[in-house]
């Protein structure tokens, strides 16, 4: 009796043991979605796949959220570009290349969301990254172009509505794409952390060195588009004081129509950089051990970008807005005629 007494015990104990393991094993697997553990103590945005079912993670609910919210936006955009014969200028072109690239950043989003809580494929994930980078990067890219292309109207006035500047377009929108998609395939080839832990970022299957590589990417993008909007700026302005002499307006109109065209590009190079800044500086400065919600907190920002895209880009745009109105009206013309618009307008 007394060896059944000291056995029983110890039979106990081991089994809660092995119980506890098992329930805190259980405990963090349900709350990963897009984390991955690491070291057993931390985690990092995890693109990866998981045996277990998951727990419903709120972050990857809002961003699914923001996906498809994103997705509808932009499929208006896309759709109005190309049921308009109208719309096939380079201003419009470049605008249809930013509202695609958006579109397939929420699908991804979307798709990411579904993949992890319903497939669970390492394959598919790998996809789905892949089609992540490849939109977002589009989607910077995409911006730049629309820059540039709104600095050459105003520094080439009367050489911009010419047959180069068709040609310019669709150079700007190959490299674009071209850049973009290779971007994108890096990590379905093989360049990806999943057999080398330690080498992963804090998006995972992305490497450090490839989100390093993206970060440099996108700042080299931000300080050209900083450049060119100052220069811009610079040109509106003595455009608005050249106009103010030859009508003689006053002093305040002239001020007045300065300061408005000033602050329209700062509200867009603004939202650009409060988007994607934070996320670019902590893809420099993060690391996989580093917790998970710092990553959701900077990466739901740079998602934003593409929802208010379509609103700066595409909504505010007088000819969209007719073409939205005869939609809702049931009165669509597909040959409706419009009125030239330079791309500093738009």
């Amino acid at each position: 009796e007394g060896s059944r007494r000291t056995s029983l015990p110890h039979r106990t104990r081991s089994h809660l043991d092995v119980m506890n393991k098992d329930m805190s094993h259980n405990s963090t697997e349900g709350q990963q979605g897009w984390f991955a553990a690491s070291n057993g103590s931390s985690s990092s945005l995890n693109l990866d796949s998981v045996v277990q079912p998951l727990a419903l993670n709120p972050w990857d609910v809002v961003l699914c959220i923001s996906g498809t919210i994103i997705s509808c936006e932009n499929a208006i955009v896309v759709a109005v570009i190309f049921y308009t014969p109208a719309f096939r200028t380079p201003m419009f072109l470049l605008i249809g290349s930013l509202a695609i690239a958006d579109f397939l950043a929420g699908l991804g989003l979307i798709c990411h969301f579904a993949f992890v809580y319903c497939i669970q494929s390492q394959v598919v994930n790998l996809i789905t990254v892949g089609l992540l980078v490849t939109s977002f990067t589009a989607s910077v890219g995409s911006l730049l172009a629309i820059t540039i292309d709104r600095y050459l109207s105003l520094y080439n006035a009367l050489t911009y509505y010419s047959e180069r500047t068709v040609t310019r377009t669709y150079i700007m929108l190959i490299l674009t794409w071209g850049v973009s998609i290779c971007f994108g395939l890096l990590p379905v080839m093989g360049w990806n952390c999943l057999k080398d832990v330690s080498t992963c970022s804090i998006v995972k299957p992305l490497t450090k060195n490839n989100l390093i590589i993206l970060s440099v990417s996108f700042f080299m993008v931000f300080a050209v588009m900083l450049q060119l909007y100052v220069q811009i700026c610079k040109i509106v302005c003595r455009h608005a004081h050249q106009i103010a002499v030859q009508r003689h307006f006053l002093a305040t109109s002239h001020y007045v129509t300065t300061r408005k065209g000033i602050s329209t590009l700062a509200v867009i190079l603004g939202t650009f950089a409060s988007c994607w800044l934070p996320f670019a500086i902590y893809c420099l400065l993060g690391d996989y051990t580093y917790p998970a919600l710092y990553t959701y907190m900077t990466i739901l920002p740079a998602t934003y970008n593409s929802m208010i895209n379509p609103i700066i880009y595409a909504f505010r745009n007088q000819e969209i807005q007719k073409v939205l109105w005869t939609v809702c009206c049931g009165c669509f013309s597909s040959t409706m005629p419009f009125r030239s618009r330079s791309p500093s307008d738009v």
